[in-house]
């Protein structure tokens, strides 16, 4: 317990609908650590009414729900409560890790579709004839943000030549311009976006002005 006493003193890898993978990893190599992971990937099995165990079958089997005992009280250490109520009735570790592995399982493939979708959202995405620079940069980020909560990590540097790519011909000249006087690699959405709003009321001035 002197063991218990001091991991608890370290942050643990708490459970998210978005990390099982990594942290099934730092979980699997703390039990591994504390000597029961092998409870939990294996599990044991608990005497039958009427067995007679010897004084070193009981020590064992002493020994094995010991094992399985702090198993369950680091993962109820890093799950929230909707989580605990889920596993709560399982009564072994090995059956709560195959409850999360189960559920978490489910979750990552729904995500995979969704961010397979997202992509595809993504990559068809075009500046619409009429579409002002605010309301276009309105439908990227939305996706982009959705990608991120998704899992998907994207930088600014990568949105940025992508957004480059959905402009029509009547943004070749700013295109051609930010990338020969601005450095892609850090400029940022935001400022890419003022560079095209300035472009795009220079554009709409020019309709506005009477012919002479």
């Amino acid at each position: 317990m002197a063991n218990v006493r001091k991991l608890s003193q370290f942050p643990l890898p708490h459970l998210t609908n978005t990390n099982y993978e990594n942290w099934s990893i730092h979980m699997k190599a703390l039990l591994g650590s504390q000597d029961i992971w092998d409870i939990v990937e294996r599990g044991y099995e608990e005497a039958r009414e009427g067995d007679t165990l010897t004084v070193q079958q009981r020590e064992v089997l002493r020994d094995k729900r010991k094992k399985d005992k702090k198993a369950l009280y680091f993962i109820y250490q890093v799950v929230d409560e909707l989580t605990f109520e889920k596993i709560a009735v399982a009564t072994t570790s090995k059956k709560v890790w195959e409850i999360l592995q189960n559920a978490y399982k489910r979750i990552e493939k729904v995500k995979k579709i969704r961010l397979q979708t997202l992509r595809g959202e993504f990559e068809a995405l075009q500046i619409k004839e009429s579409e002002s620079i605010s309301d276009f940069f309105t439908r990227v980020l939305t996706i982009v943000n959705q990608l991120r909560r998704n899992g998907e990590t994207l930088d600014d540097k990568w949105v940025v030549k992508k957004i480059l790519r959905f402009l029509d011909h009547k943004f070749d000249y700013v295109v051609v311009a930010i990338e020969e006087s601005k450095d892609l690699d850090t400029m940022t959405v935001d400022e890419l976006m003022d560079s095209l709003q300035d472009h795009e009321q220079r554009i709409l001035k020019r309709r506005q002005e009477p012919l002479e």
